[in-house]
């Protein structure tokens, strides 16, 4: 893939050149890998798992398919993919690499390690052939990728003739006192969460900075269409904090 020189993407509230922008995720998720799944509790209040499980609802895994799991970091999607499908085979796929060690320290790594993989790479360049997979998932990953569209082309690109796109991620909420409440939340106790548990806060403000620059709903919808999804649609979770978006290659 060629890079484009000279453009610029954000990184937080942060203005960087789009080269740049890979090798500083990196370094946030390398930064907080090991403290990833203990944050994702606290700063949601759990309330994670219940996203992950919902996705997985209307997922609907069947015995027998394929996932790619790109930014799949720690595992939770692929073992949760695996355990409702009963059998199958995932692939967890991330940029960074200390991520995958911590997924396959898991006790379900283990159980579950004939029907996994763990692959560096990144979503804009997929390191597979076209019509591999049943199933591509992103979960709270793509608002991380520099151009969210060639990543969404490259899902496209990689699934299955009748495959399923499904992406979980942080959204807006469309009422706009409980977005002023959930911002107040974000900015002033996730940083200082991150810094006592993690001991990282530049990178959880980063996190919640992302979580600000990513498209809304309809917009993101429409990015899901431009990739080549049809019957695709979007569910909000918790009045909008957290959205699954959904299309199929038809």
């Amino acid at each position: 893939m060629t890079e484009d020189t000279g453009k610029t993407t954000h990184f937080g509230f942060t203005d960087i050149p789009e080269t740049e922008k890979a090798g500083r995720v990196r370094g946030v998720f390398g930064s907080v890998a090991s403290k990833y799944d203990v944050m994702n509790d606290a700063m949601s209040m759990g309330i994670h798992r219940i996203w992950k499980d919902a996705m997985m609802d209307w997922l609907a895994p069947r015995a027998g398919q394929t996932l790619l799991d790109v930014a799949g970091g720690t595992g939770d999607i692929a073992f949760r993919f695996l355990k409702r499908a009963g059998s199958g085979h995932a692939t967890v796929l991330d940029l960074t690499e200390p991520m995958l060690i911590e997924g396959r320290k898991r006790a379900e790594a283990a159980a579950m390690a004939e029907s996994l993989d763990w692959i560096v790479g990144d979503a804009m360049a997929l390191p597979f052939e076209d019509n591999s997979f049943d199933v591509y998932t992103i979960s709270f990953g793509i608002r991380n990728v520099t151009r969210p569209q060639e990543a969404l082309n490259e899902a496209f690109r990689v699934l299955k003739p009748g495959g399923r796109l499904m992406v979980l991620e942080f959204s807006q909420i469309p009422n706009p006192a409980m977005q002023w409440a959930y911002d107040r939340y974000s900015f002033n106790v996730i940083p200082a969460m991150g810094k006592v548990i993690a001991n990282d806060r530049d990178s959880y403000q980063y996190l919640v900075e992302s979580i600000r620059k990513f498209p809304d709903q309809e917009t993101f919808l429409g990015m899901v269409r431009a990739a080549g999804f049809e019957q695709a649609r979007f569910r909000n979770l918790t009045m909008g904090v957290a959205c699954l978006h959904s299309g199929w290659k038809l």
